[in-house]
């Protein structure tokens, strides 16, 4: 019987499960040679069925990309049944987490996070991929409190080149462009920076900018470019966040806005 953990143990020390999709687990591992902690993502081919095209898009993007703000892939083993990828460890979990326990980040630490995880974006846009479900959720924080980006099973790297269009929707609705919930073809780029504004926009209050249980009607508040300014944002803030939530991305003007609600009527961040 073939042992699938056979090389994973030669080398790593496997720890408790630290996270779990509907993939694999995610082991937390010690390499055996320098007592170095990391993450060991695991996935079960027979599970992965049809999204085994998205792990080794993930794999090619990680291979490609090296950037001090992009989870690190130290080596991938595939086996009969099995696909293993050992990742740099980051201790401080998931931004969406760290968000969740803040309430909301002050706007000097928010800038902080921001500016890391734009340059991420910006590093893969220069090689030629389009990241498509940037959120909180996908981005973690090491021990020294610097972002890391993860989860490039849906990135795009298109043979024509990062500006050619996409028509494959995808990614998690709340984060995801106009033109992508309306069923038009995008670019790329274009729809990462729409979810780096709702990012940003979860980072500075704590809960996001287009939200509804109701599939048809968040579609209908993404596609009208309307959010609410809460009052403790400053004049700065709400620019740039003009500027990102543009529900035409070849527009100049900056999306439309509306006065704060009362403080009970927007739910916190959730998943």
């Amino acid at each position: 019987m073939v042992d699938d953990w056979f090389e994973i143990k030669k080398r790593y020390l496997v720890k408790e499960t630290i996270g779990s999709g509907g993939f694999g687990k995610v082991k937390r591992a010690l390499h055996i040679a320098t007592t170095e902690t990391v993450a060991i993502k695991v996935m079960d081919k027979a599970k992965l069925g049809a999204d085994l095209p998205r792990v080794k898009t993930e794999i090619k993007a990680l291979r490609s990309l090296q950037h001090p703000h992009i989870c690190r892939l130290y080596e991938e083993i595939e086996t009969e049944n099995k696909i293993f990828l050992v990742l740099e460890y980051c201790s401080g979990g998931e931004l969406f987490d760290y968000i969740v326990e803040k309430d909301r980040l002050n706007e000097d630490e928010a800038r902080q996070f921001f500016r890391e995880i734009c340059a991420a974006v910006a590093y893969m846009h220069s090689k030629g991929f389009a990241h498509r479900d940037l959120k909180p959720e996908n981005i973690l924080i090491d021990e020294d409190h610097r972002i890391k980006l993860i989860d490039f099973g849906l990135c795009a790297n298109p043979d024509a080149g990062i500006d050619s269009a996409l028509a494959t929707c995808c990614g998690s609705p709340a984060y995801a462009a106009p033109e992508l919930v309306s069923g038009r073809k995008y670019i790329g780029p274009e729809a990462d920076v729409w979810s780096l504004g709702v990012l940003l926009y979860a980072l500075l209050n704590g809960f996001l900018p287009f939200d509804d249980d109701n599939m048809p009607t968040l579609y209908k508040k993404i596609k009208s470019g309307k959010y609410d300014v809460p009052e403790w944002l400053s004049s700065d803030s709400t620019f740039l966040l003009a500027a990102l939530l543009q529900v035409d991305p070849k527009a100049d003007n900056h999306a439309s806005i509306i006065e704060p609600p009362l403080a009970d009527q927007r739910p916190p961040l959730s998943r």
